[in-house]
């Protein structure tokens, strides 16, 4: 799998990754959205036994390989610069306009399952 990653969102992303470490983790979130899904974007502290690496050139982009079939094997990961999501495409799909990222470094560690960043 891989996701191009536009000079803006790579820009956005790292400074949203700052020196902490992290990994960019791909997610296609059902729960609770009211639809068939929608993809969102998490930062974690380290890969679940179940993640697998995406290439996306300088970024550590994972994705759980069981959700790898949600989604097609070339993405292209874009932003602008006065709107505050990205954008997910591939040649045949948009899978989102308004991708958000939800940092979960800080509540991995107090609760085994991220409650506060489900798509509403």
């Amino acid at each position: 799998m891989i996701i191009q990653v536009s000079p803006l969102a790579e820009s956005r992303l790292n400074a949203m990754l700052g020196d902490r470490p992290g990994y960019l983790k791909l997610f296609y979130d059902t729960d609770g959205c009211g639809c068939d899904g929608t993809a969102v974007l998490l930062i974690v502290n380290e890969p679940d036994s179940d993640d697998i690496p995406i290439e996306s050139g300088a970024l550590p982009f994972l994705i759980n390989k069981q959700q790898q079939m949600y989604f097609e094997s070339n993405l292209r990961l874009q932003s602008e610069n006065s709107f505050p999501s990205y954008r997910l495409t591939s040649d045949s799909m948009i899978y989102g306009s308004n991708v958000k990222v939800h940092d979960l470094r800080d509540t991995a560690n107090s609760s085994p399952e991220p409650l506060s960043w489900f798509v509403r």
